[in-house]
């Protein structure tokens, strides 16, 4: 059996006497697509926030690929192989999309800050090569000021795939797009999962993306795991449904995966 990629054990996370993440555990798997979800207060992105290093937690275990990462920068974090992706896209609004993507890729080569050669000839061909994978080569040369805000979100998805992750983290990857973009973004996010055997985590407010696309399911509720599993096991759990819906009203199960709607 494959070994996990990722091994959450015990994360708990306190702020004074509040204790927002009270537990957790959790593996992920290389290949697989993995939503963290539950409602608003849950701890969604403060377990989040504690993998990718931006929290320290109070109390756990995160390790990637056997190496702990509780108490090391996101810098140190994102060099061993794990990228990231932010609810709000994180882009320089004044570089061209190719330019941007360079210099995801100057700062894993730990070069940023060199100035004895001119930055936009450096990794260009390797830029490119992250934006034919996400659709956007053809827009290489375009500020990225001028972009619709799902072709925004494709090239960050480029640029958490600078450093060529073991896992990506991405942080509400739908927020502020419409369902044809959203669906065009998560089938994109699924296919390289495949392609790259890479392990994906996303926090995800919207529920038919997270039915339709994601491999595995945990949610939280209060700071602790009160489920795991496929998107079968989730629709159907009575504690889901209750943090949910405070009834038993049960998630409604489309006919089919979402489809892209034609111009």
């Amino acid at each position: 059996m494959t070994a996990p990629l990722l091994q959450v054990t015990g994360l708990c996370k306190s702020f004074g006497g509040v204790r927002a993440v009270d537990g957790i555990h959790f593996d992920l798997y290389p290949g697989e697509l993995l939503a963290l979800i539950g409602p608003n207060g849950a701890g969604k992105s403060t377990t989040f926030n504690m993998v990718g290093g931006q929290l320290v937690a109070t109390a756990g275990s995160v390790k990637l690929a056997g190496h702990e990462l509780v108490g090391m920068k996101p810098r140190d974090i994102w060099r061993l192989g794990v990228g990231r992706t932010f609810q709000i896209a994180a882009t320089f609004s004044s570089l061209t999309v190719v330019e941007n993507v360079q210099m995801a890729l100057l700062s894993h080569q730990s070069r940023i800050y060199t100035f004895w050669r001119s930055a936009a000839s450096q990794y260009r061909s390797e830029a490119l090569e992250l934006l034919d994978q996400v659709g956007m080569r053809a827009q290489a040369n375009r500020p990225c000021s001028e972009l619709a805000y799902g072709d925004v979100k494709r090239v960050e998805l480029a640029m958490g795939l600078a450093n060529d992750p073991k896992l990506l983290l991405m942080d509400e990857p739908t927020a502020g797009m419409a369902p044809k973009e959203r669906n065009a973004l998560m089938a994109l996010t699924k296919q390289l999962v495949v392609n790259r055997n890479m392990a994906v985590l996303f926090t995800e407010h919207s529920m038919d993306v997270v039915f339709a696309y994601a491999d595995r399911m945990i949610v939280l509720a209060r700071g602790r795991l009160i489920a795991e599993g496929s998107a079968e096991q989730i629709r159907n759990d009575p504690k889901v449904q209750e943090v949910y819906f405070g009834s038993g009203k049960t998630f409604e199960k489309p006919s089919q995966a979402p489809q892209e709607e034609t111009a």
